[in-house]
């Protein structure tokens, strides 16, 4: 072998050890969810906390923001899940599709029922709650605290076609059957008993 070849094969192989290594290099380009109001690894805050089943939280969805999307996206779907949540399919909080591709946000308290602050097109399906919109923790009381997973798909299509009553399985199953990438965070509650 000569001696161009084999320094030409070692400086590959660093490059490539170093790209694999290098948390900046990996993480830039990745795309991302990102909310002011969920603390990492911490407690969710009161505002997000639902209002009934025993908790006393104002019920706020949180504002969110992604970047780094797919360059052949056509739309997002946004849904948060409980998968620690004692009913064996855990519990769906926030069902929202058909946000166009252009938005990269929500303001706080996107998720009110009525979608007065949602993108013009987006739909609210039905959470666990048995309505539309966003439905904050209310974890058991005594229960270590649950994970809430805020997932944002960046989708194919333009448009999902569900009935605007779609379970948040059903959602999930045709965004999933369409999603070329997604991005999620975590937020944790629990309540002392």
């Amino acid at each position: 072998m000569s001696c161009s070849r084999i320094i030409s094969t070692i400086v590959f192989s660093t490059l490539l050890i170093a790209c694999l290594v290098s948390p900046a290099f990996s993480e830039q380009g990745k795309f991302t969810l990102s909310s002011p109001d969920i603390p990492k690894k911490g407690q969710m805050k009161d505002a997000q906390v639902f209002s009934g089943f025993g908790c006393s939280g104002q019920n706020i969805s949180p504002a969110l923001a992604w970047k780094n999307l797919p360059p052949e996206t056509k739309s997002f779907a946004l849904m948060v899940h409980d998968p620690d949540a004692p009913t064996g399919s855990g519990w769906w909080h926030w069902v929202v599709y058909n946000i166009p591709a252009k938005v990269s946000s929500l303001p706080p308290d996107a998720g009110k029922a009525d979608g007065s602050l949602l993108p013009q097109g987006a739909v609210q399906s039905n959470t666990d709650f048995g309505s539309q919109g966003y439905g904050g923790p209310c974890p058991p009381k005594g229960d270590k605290p649950h994970r809430y997973v805020f997932t944002i798909f960046a989708l194919k299509v333009e448009k999902l076609q569900l009935p605007p009553n779609a379970s948040g399985a059903m959602v999930g199953f045709v965004v999933r059957q369409n999603a070329i990438g997604k991005a999620s965070l975590t937020g944790y509650y629990g309540r002392a008993k």
